[in-house]
């Protein structure tokens, strides 16, 4: 597999070659879920609530594989900045049998507690949840693949190589939008029928993986036990992780909130969440971009360029972020228009859009300051910040809904990016300041 050093070149020339194979990937992805949303919504709303209330759990799942991808990311850059191959190739191995061992929790868990979980949610509806469970049922091993191919996009990021990755995300995406409407409509599966296109969708993008990483996983011993690199990956990954589960466990709550407005308001939040993943698209990938620059880098002390880096990706992060703000703010209602002819929905949807795209600009700086404190192995910080200012929400819901309703709900959300924008870039600069400016 091929590697592509990040140590040296101009830094808005780097990052941006490192970002659009990935911005690609996600533009994919993107257009993936938005057609899947228009297939699952021509359902109805109830099943546009299933496979949201579903997706809870599916998120929660990938918040705990977090811990993999960003310990083991963190671990790889490093090594490869050092120019470390055999380092670098255990670690790889040390991750995969981590990813394989929550893999198969994810699988039993789901299928077995699955119900169980959506109980949690109390969706009054039987319809909704039987069919949130079908969904959650086929993701489960849909998942136990996806965690591969999670780890394997970083992973080649990680190598500076994101080329191979984005063709593969390009095949899967586009043979998932293809059998969806056969399964959901032809077959007449209904959201089982999405689920199942996913499902065989990631089984043909692990086996590609497989294929091009093959150099490296059939070298001899990589798949040792290692403990200490099983410590190392999961001491830095957890912060992450418990910060994702968190994310998860509050939106729950949320949701819980939420339905208590009936189901038009449970399937605007799915739709405004699928319209935000716009800002998404972009952000992920800045973050992944910086945060394997970064790594490189710090692996080979070269803080100076580590300090341009971040100010370039800043900059482009808030430019995009501003773009989106006034797309949300002033086209709301012909944006929840694409995904439902419901003019209540239309009407929740269309507030929660507006109120969250005054938080975008605010919702960029903080993930790609949390790429940046990822490169330089520093995850437990911007963990930290996202567990203590998400945890506001619940309660600034509480205190708004009295006044403003389900907005309410929405401006808890927005006032919570406010606060973790700022409070994220004031504190990474300080850091910087502190530990490696000297070294410039």
């Amino acid at each position: 597999m091929k590697k592509i050093d990040l140590t040296s070149g101009n830094e808005l020339s780097v990052i941006s070659l490192l970002s659009l194979p990935l911005i690609g990937s996600s533009l994919l992805q993107f257009l993936y879920n938005f057609i899947d949303m228009i297939f699952v919504g021509g359902l109805g709303p109830d099943a546009i609530a299933a496979v949201g209330s579903a997706s809870f759990f599916i998120n929660m799942g990938y918040a705990v594989q977090a811990m993999i991808v960003v310990g083991g990311g963190i671990k790889i850059a490093h090594s490869v900045g050092r120019k470390n191959d055999t380092e670098s190739a255990s670690y790889i191995g040390s991750s995969l049998l981590l990813n394989l061992f929550i893999g198969i929790i994810t699988v039993f868990g789901l299928l077995l507690f699955g119900n169980r979980l959506l109980d949690l949610l109390n969706l009054n509806n039987d319809a909704v949840q039987i069919d949130a469970y079908k969904y959650l049922a086929v993701s489960a091993f849909m998942l136990f693949f996806s965690y591969f191919n999670t780890f394997f996009i970083r992973m080649f990021s990680s190598f500076g190589n994101n080329k191979q990755s984005f063709y593969i995300s390009a095949f899967g995406l586009i043979l998932n939008i293809i059998l969806d409407p056969i399964f959901i409509y032809t077959f007449k599966w209904g959201v089982i029928g999405a689920a199942i296109a996913t499902l065989i969708s990631h089984i043909l993008m692990f086996i590609l993986f497989i294929y091009l990483a093959r150099s490296i996983l059939f070298k001899k011993n990589i798949f040792q036990i290692r403990f200490q690199q099983f410590k190392e990956i999961i001491g830095l990954g957890i912060p992450m992780s418990i910060q994702r589960i968190l994310f998860t466990v509050i939106n729950i709550i949320l949701a819980i909130m939420i339905a208590s407005y009936g189901t038009d308001a449970v399937a605007a939040q799915k739709i405004g969440l699928q319209i935000e993943s716009i800002t998404f698209i972009v952000m992920g990938s800045l973050n992944g971009a910086v945060g394997s620059f970064i790594g490189q880098n710090f692996g080979a002390k070269k803080y100076k360029r580590i300090l341009k880096g971040y100010r370039v990706s800043l900059l482009l992060g808030i430019s995009y972020a501003l773009i989106t703000s006034i797309i949300f703010i002033f086209f709301s209602e012909e944006l929840a228009g694409i995904f439902t002819r419901d003019p209540e929905t239309i009407a929740i949807t269309s507030a929660y859009l507006t109120i969250i795209g005054l938080s975008q600009i605010f919702m960029a700086i903080e993930i790609i300051c949390m790429g940046a404190y990822t490169g330089i192995g520093m995850p437990k910080i911007p963990s930290t910040i996202s567990v203590i200012f998400t945890l506001m929400r619940i309660p600034l819901a509480i205190l708004l809904i009295p006044s403003l309703g389900l907005a309410g709900i929405w401006w808890s959300i927005a006032i919570s990016s406010f606060v973790k924008g700022i409070v994220s870039v004031l504190i990474f600069n300080t850091i910087y300041r502190r530990k490696y400016q000297h070294a410039i």
